[in-house]
């Protein structure tokens, strides 16, 4: 699933914002402050950030600044329409610039626009002999393809874009099923164990002991 992180102040905003694109089959995270997102940003991978200009403490302009080494593609939304404006935020790195207010057909267009022209760089994802296609939402092994669940692909692809990382089992579950993870839950190590036959890898993706998974490739 792709993820977004919406850094608005305005609740009113982010909510609808957050809520038209989860209709959309996009996973949603709303940050209200400068500070707040930064820390989202070292802990999460996003595919797409929705950046107001105007925030509290740190602004949209000195979050870029943060951003930038990231090569994560940002979207400045904003009530600044001054033209100065819109080439300062261009020029700051932003794929795309929108003004308050809008049309949320509009948004969800341009934030279209932008994922198809940043994920084709990474619309093919390898591991070892595994293709899989971000794009289709395929999983190929010497042509053929594998049969997933949509839970056993958003778990194939977390694992594929974290390697050799140990990610916890409240992790998994929450980036995955977008749950609050419950203690004593099998759902991970069920799904996992399934995944493991379906792509072969047995023998690559390895428990860790009291933490949960990793991918060793």
């Amino acid at each position: 699933m792709i993820q977004i992180l919406i850094v608005e102040d305005e609740k009113a905003i982010s909510n609808l914002i957050r809520l038209s694109l989860s209709k959309e089959g996009y996973g949603c995270t709303c940050a209200y402050d400068g500070t707040a997102a930064a820390d989202l940003l070292e802990q999460n991978r996003y595919d797409l950030i929705l950046l107001d200009v105007m925030l509290p403490g740190i602004d949209g302009f000195e979050l870029m600044e943060y951003i930038r080494p990231m090569e994560i593609p940002v979207i400045f939304i904003t009530a600044k329409n001054a033209v100065a404006d819109r080439v300062k935020g261009l020029r700051a790195g932003a794929e795309d610039y929108l003004v308050k207010p809008f049309e949320i057909v509009e948004l969800l267009a341009r934030v279209d626009v932008v994922l198809r022209r940043y994920l084709k760089s990474e619309m093919v994802l390898w591991v070892g002999e595994l293709a899989i296609d971000t794009y289709a939402m395929q999983v190929k092994r010497d042509g053929r393809e594998i049969g997933l669940t949509k839970k056993e692909y958003d778990l194939l692809l977390l694992f594929a874009r974290n390697p050799r990382r140990a990610l916890y089992r409240e992790t998994i579950y929450e980036r995955v099923w977008g749950e609050e993870y419950q203690y004593g839950s099998k759902t991970v190590d069920l799904h996992v164990q399934r995944l493991r036959k379906k792509v072969g890898w047995e023998n690559l993706l390895q428990a860790v002991n009291k933490v949960g998974y990793r991918l060793e490739v």
